[in-house]
């Protein structure tokens, strides 16, 4: 055993550690986990391998009564489905931020603290008040423990680079690490209020759980905001939901790092116990993120669909993952601005999986300005600064209708055409619009360089075959902001099945729906104001867009039913119950709500309380079954 290889090891691995949990990561997380394979190669049964987050110093320690474990993982899909077996799983988003611990007595929040070592952690309370994410109050009146992830969005991000720069603190250098730099702050502590926090397991014996589903259900209730989640036994939906993750990766508001996947039955979680490292009901999926450093050589700016610029660094070559990258991602106008990144800066970038290589963070300044286009690089007309966007609001800008019309024949599943086919096609004026391209001929595809006959047949029948399509793709396709097609999914579901409904979506309406905020809600109705005009012309070219079959006409046709509190049956099987008896499921108790579904006969909820309310009508499960016969 080569012992001065071990020690060397060892010490590695602990100084990352704390490096990471006190958010001044040196290293990736591949690069970390790397470290431990070779120590766990050399020693298998080091205790540093063992060791469950990160020493809490100075006075503030407090305990956990349960102690929080890392995460066995796996970069291998084949590995994770091994692991799955037969049982049903619920996946979610694994996000990269701190680990907070939340404790309630009597529905109040006492006590925040962070996951520490595992065993002893750091009192945050005075910090978890400041998160306007974290409930201060729950409708759950025994002891509560409720765990979960502080993180910081990119909006927050930029705000906190703000705040902290007018306050003449040293600017945050990462989203990855500013939660942890602001949890562990003495002074300032208000900042926290720009980060956020997503629940993800609740400990209390006395409700009697039995899956953990029952326990994001719960926690939703109970005004959490929980990360996207998957329950399914599956094999080819847990590959679409990675697929998802990491789409997500590359793009999302937030941070993740993978995925973590646990059986849903908690009694196999007591069946099968845990490690003093790791449960053994839990796995965590990652891609493999690989980051290394390179310098800026310039930095150019590609005009989106939207019209919003998106920053591209053409870096000194370097090899990841097998692949020389010259292009890097800087993710938004706010980005290069806040990091004042310029050609010569020498950064940190990180490629996970197939995803795109992005910029992590500033290692060695240049010297020399920060420049920004100051008219848009595709049509010459000024630009716009809208928060940490740059845009150009020229409608005729010639990138943005290529770019539209690209996202549109993707998601509505035109096959054989490329983007540099129609970029072909724009530079030639046979097409300057969506509509364009199904008023082609088969002679208009002849005119296209290296195409015959067979091919312009094949083109041609490609296109028109999609004018029949169901609604979700064809909302989707149009690229409304801010909506992907999961999310066009709840909009369906809450019982606005139809073109016609969904154009007749109010705003009172749409914030009504589970996981739609004012905000974002607003911004999705303008877009789809401004989609009116063609949604009109795809329409009138003979487009027939396919109604959502989610729903039936039946007894319950009519009424918005909203679900509560703990129930006899799977929540999913009577949400499908009350969808094919005519009702709409909503989120949350409104004016509009006609049932709200519980089975508890008096509670302390927030949504039992807005329903007496309102006078809205309280049912049991067993009445509503009663209702439907």
């Amino acid at each position: 055993m080569n012992s001065s290889k071990i020690k060397a090891l060892e010490e590695e691995i602990i100084k990352h550690k704390s490096l990471y949990y006190r958010g001044k990561a040196q290293i990736s997380d591949q690069e970390y986990d790397d470290l431990e394979q070779k120590l766990k190669k050399l020693d298998p049964e080091n205790p540093i391998l063992q060791a469950v987050g990160a020493k809490v110093n100075g006075n503030n320690k407090v305990s956990h009564d349960k102690k929080m474990l890392s995460l066995e993982k796996t970069y291998d899909i084949e590995s994770l489905i091994k692991w799955i077996g037969e049982e049903e799983i619920l996946a979610l988003f694994k996000i990269d931020g701190t680990s907070c611990s939340l404790l309630y007595e009597k529905g109040h929040l006492v006590m925040a603290k962070t996951r520490g070592d595992g065993k002893v952690g750091e009192n945050i309370t005075d910090k978890a008040y400041f998160i306007k994410s974290i409930p201060k109050t729950i409708s759950i009146m025994s002891k509560t423990e409720v765990r979960g992830e502080i993180y910081c969005t990119n909006e927050g991000f930029v705000s906190l680079t703000h705040k902290m720069s007018e306050l003449g603190l040293e600017k945050p250098s990462s989203q990855r690490n500013i939660v942890a730099g602001l949890i562990g702050r003495k002074e300032n502590i208000y900042l926290a209020e720009e980060l956020e926090f997503k629940g993800f397991d609740l400990l209390n014996d006395e409700l009697k759980l039995s899956t953990e589903e029952e326990k994001l259900l719960t926690l939703q209730k109970n005004a959490f905001v929980l990360p996207p989640f998957l329950v399914t036994k599956k094999i080819s939906e847990v590959k679409n939901f990675c697929e998802r993750t990491k789409s997500f990766i590359e793009d999302g508001e937030y941070l993740i790092d993978g995925m973590v996947v646990v059986y849903n039955k908690v009694s196999l979680h007591e069946e099968l116990g845990e490690t003093s490292h790791h449960p053994r009901y839990k796995m965590a999926f990652k891609f493999q993120g690989v980051s290394a450093m390179t310098t800026i050589e310039s930095i150019e700016w590609n005009v989106s669909r939207n019209g919003v610029l998106t920053p591209v660094s053409l870096v000194r070559p370097v090899e990841l993952s097998g692949a020389q990258i010259r292009r890097v991602t800087l993710h938004n106008y706010g980005v290069v601005r806040d990091h004042e990144l310029k050609s010569g800066d020498e950064i940190e970038i990180v490629r996970s999986g197939e995803v795109i290589p992005k910029f992590i963070s500033v290692s060695k300044r240049s010297t020399g300005e920060v420049a920004f286009p100051q008219k848009c690089p595709s049509c010459g007309e000024p630009l716009e600064i809208q928060d940490i966007w740059l845009k150009c609001i020229n409608d005729s800008c010639p990138d943005k209708i290529l770019q539209e019309i690209v996202f549109f024949a993707k998601k509505i599943g035109i096959d054989d055409i490329s983007e540099k086919r129609l970029l072909e096609m724009i530079k030639i004026r046979l097409v300057s619009t969506i509509p364009d391209l199904y008023k082609l001929s088969v002679d208009d595809f002849l005119k296209l360089d290296k195409v015959k006959e067979k091919l312009s047949q094949k083109m041609y029948q490609n296109i028109q075959k999609t004018k029949s399509v169901s609604l979700v793709t064809f909302l989707t396709a149009l690229g409304i902001e801010g909506i992907a097609s999961n999310k066009w999914e709840k909009i369906m579901s809450a019982g606005f099945n139809s073109l016609d409904k969904v154009l007749g979506l109010k705003l009172e309406q749409l914030i009504e729906i589970d996981g739609f905020a004012e905000k974002s809600a607003k911004d999705i109705l303008n877009s789809l104001l401004s989609k009116r005009k063609l949604i009109k012309e795809l329409l009138a070219i003979g487009f027939k867009i396919e109604n959502d079959q989610t729903f039936s006409e039946g007894k319950l046709s009519g009424e918005k039913v909203c679900i509560t509190g703990q129930l006899s049956r799977k929540r999913s099987d009577i949400e499908k119950d009350l969808k094919s008896n005519g009702a709409v499921v909503v989120g949350s108790v409104s004016k509009n709500t006609t049932i709200l579904l519980t089975n508890e006969t008096d509670s302390t909820s927030s949504k039992f309380k807005k329903a007496k309310e309102l006078g809205t009508r309280v049912m049991s499960e067993e009445e509503v079954y009663q209702l439907i016969g």
